[in-house]
């Protein structure tokens, strides 16, 4: 059975570039989407946002245990678990220590 109004899996999806553009493997907020570029597109431009899977981030200082939820600082460019003001955007795969610069994160829009 063929399903006529199927477009695409979804792991990534197009979107216009933001003000400033975007590049290549830069974690961002489209709307509600939060996901990170596949490549390098000029503001106005499609660019295809990854918004399934695991990819590395950088972390905020402190301790991040294996399976919590993560959040995204926009003002800090940065993963935390710290919820307020933030964006819930996945679980920590993987423990991280205070030190760690990165955190391991499933995407889960």
């Amino acid at each position: 059975m063929t399903m006529k109004n199927f477009r695409q899996p979804g792991k990534t999806v197009t979107c216009t570039a933001p003000s400033g553009g975007v590049l290549s493997s830069q974690a961002l907020a489209i709307g509600d989407l939060f996901g990170i570029s596949a490549v390098t597109a000029a503001e106005g431009e499609p660019f295809e946002l990854g918004i399934e899977g695991v990819y590395e981030l950088p972390k905020a200082a402190g301790a991040i245990a294996e399976g919590v939820k993560v959040y995204w600082s926009s003002a800090n460019g940065n993963v935390t678990t710290t919820a307020s003001g933030n964006k819930l955007i996945g679980h920590a795969i993987g423990a991280r220590a205070d030190a760690d610069t990165t955190a391991n994160v499933r995407l889960s829009n």
